[in-house]
């Protein structure tokens, strides 16, 4: 499975237990139905491969997972610090609207006022606000990803179009 056909779900922590169960960080792209899951890509060697579920426990923003031939800590200690991932045509299509953080990498951001701003490089959580990351003049400007500050997305033309405070970009 290519990396770019999928979406990154979360992050192997660290073993839990002894029967090589590991815990798991949740991202907030995890799908909601995540312990319905028969399997994973986990990222080993800048490869995904497959593997499958035994059993898995959610709870908040963790989720408690025993894989299928993961039976030692140290099994599951191989595994830690490892990303998952689910292929994108399994992911819900976003409302219109809206988007997938890795759908809008490398769109171009303008504004209404002071025109062509960069291209997306990043977004990021900030507290409860999610951030565009853009680079601008050599300088990163973070963008709150909420109305008033998103005017227009065009997923076609792969563009953003924003309305900055008078001032914004010079801080």
């Amino acid at each position: 499975m290519d990396i770019n056909n999928c979406y990154k779900i979360g992050l192997v922590l660290k073993p839990h237990g002894l029967k090589g169960e590991v815990t798991i960080s949740l991202d907030a792209e995890a799908p909601e139905d995540i312990a319905d899951l028969e399997s994973v890509f986990l990222e080993k060697n800048n490869k995904l491969v497959p593997y499958f579920i035994e059993a898995i426990s959610v709870r908040g923003d963790k989720a408690f997972v025993k894989f299928e031939d993961v039976s030692t800590p140290e099994g599951a200690g191989e595994i830690s610090k490892s990303a998952l991932y689910l292929p994108k045509s399994s992911r819900p299509k976003a409302a219109k609207g809206e988007f997938y953080d890795d759908e809008i990498m490398g769109f171009e951001v303008t504004d209404e006022t002071a025109g062509a701003i960069g291209v997306i490089q990043d977004t990021m959580q900030a507290g409860v606000n999610k951030l565009l990351v853009v680079v601008h003049e050599e300088k990163e400007v973070l963008i709150p990803i909420n109305s008033p500050f998103i005017v227009n997305i065009n997923k076609t033309k792969k563009t953003i179009t924003v309305n900055l405070p008078e001032g914004f970009l010079d801080i």
